[in-house]
């Protein structure tokens, strides 16, 4: 098992990035659990708050939205405990991605994706249960 360190996140700043090259965007309104691997050159636009739980996964090159200047959409984004998002999948705001949820890589994420179901897509859809 691997040591786990949290990252200490400049709340101050209006960009903080990571020492494995992630970056979150208004770090005032981000919540990062325990035990959580986010991947390389992921963008976290957290001005309506961002909430990653425990365990969750988030693969590189992602894009957690909070505010999406092009249609106007805001809204707190969670990604519950255990859940796994692959890499360059983008996450619209007002989503919450459920407990134990997967998320394809390259999914386009515009709505709320339930507990221990597997979706993916674009726009991401319904594959299976977990």
């Amino acid at each position: 098992m691997r040591i786990w360190t949290a990252p200490k996140i400049d709340r101050a700043a209006d960009v903080w990035i990571s020492p494995w090259d992630w970056k979150v965007v208004k770090p005032a309104n981000f919540v990062l659990g325990e035990h959580t691997d986010i991947g390389s050159y992921t963008v976290i636009l957290a001005q309506q708050g961002v909430i990653i739980e425990d365990d969750a996964q988030i693969g590189p090159h992602c894009a957690i939205l909070s505010v999406s200047t092009i249609d106007g959409k805001q809204g707190q984004v969670t990604i519950k405990k255990n859940a796994r998002v692959g890499a360059h999948t983008v996450i619209m705001p007002g989503v919450t991605v459920g407990e134990n949820a997967i998320v394809g890589a390259c999914s386009f994420v515009n709505r709320d994706i339930p507990t221990n179901e597997v979706w993916f897509g674009t726009p991401a859809r319904f594959v299976r249960k977990s």
